[in-house]
């Protein structure tokens, strides 16, 4: 082999060593990240029970924009003024359950699924909750910038109501000429057949209220007249009606 090859396969080896470390220590400061991340996270969510404004004073940036699982926007000023401790008989915390992170150089998002228990007056409630949290990387270290909650919802308890009142559902509602659906009693609910779609179980969630499983955002409210009879249905969703009548 020529005397000159050997500097050219130490530069060919040295980068393939180079190659090897660069990514392993790319993958090092992602876990490093993503720790740090998780942790500071979970503080914040440790803080909320308590009322401790100062952890979240501690991370927020000071443009924070902050929208809670009610819709409200606020900003750092506002938000902090919002963390006081939970009133006499509430005693809860809130645990990390799942967590995503993705970095972009400075920006990190993160993506958290965090679990709440609370004991109400001495009735346990669980409920869940879905983040997404956008940090920025400064000279201070991370700091949140941005963050949406969004409660998860679930189907309500099912009621039980006899076969004659859901016998007294049945029959044909209409939304338009062209659009009608078909309510019939079925084992524990109704089915309900709507032009050009299979038939849905409906679920009772009490009197003249029904729910299909999966779908907590709506539900199929019946609507009476002053005698009591069935004159149709709404399907309510986020409050927003859409009303089918009874055909004679």
């Amino acid at each position: 082999m020529p005397s000159n090859m050997i500097p050219i396969a130490g530069v060919l080896l040295g980068g393939w060593l180079l190659a090897i470390e660069a990514p392993a220590q790319t993958t090092k400061a992602f876990a490093a990240d993503e720790t740090e991340l998780r942790q500071m996270t979970q503080e914040m969510l440790d803080a909320i029970a308590p009322g401790h404004a100062e952890v979240w004073q501690r991370y927020a940036h000071e443009r924070l924009i902050h929208v809670d699982e009610n819709g409200i926007l606020r900003d750092e000023k506002g938000l902090l003024a919002e963390l006081v401790p939970l009133p006499p008989g509430l005693v809860g915390r809130i645990e990390i359950d799942q967590f995503k992170v993705a970095i972009h150089e400075q920006v990190a998002v993160v993506a958290h699924e965090d679990q709440e228990y609370l004991d109400y007056h001495g009735q346990l409630l669980r409920s869940r909750f879905r983040s997404t949290d956008t940090w920025l990387r400064t000279p201070q270290g991370w700091r949140l910038i941005a963050q949406q909650t969004a409660a998860v919802l679930k189907d309500p308890p099912a009621a039980t109501l006899t076969t004659q009142q859901l016998c007294g559902y049945n029959g044909v509602y209409s939304l338009t000429r062209e659009i009608t659906a078909t309510v019939r009693r079925a084992e524990g609910g109704l089915t309900v057949e709507r032009t050009g779609r299979p038939a849905a179980k409906y679920v009772p969630e009490g009197m003249d209220v029904f729910f299909v499983a999966g779908q907590p955002r709506t539900r199929r409210i019946f609507v009476r007249d002053d005698q009591g009879r069935v004159t149709g249905f709404v399907d309510r969703r986020e409050g927003e009606d859409v009303r089918w009548a009874r055909t004679p």
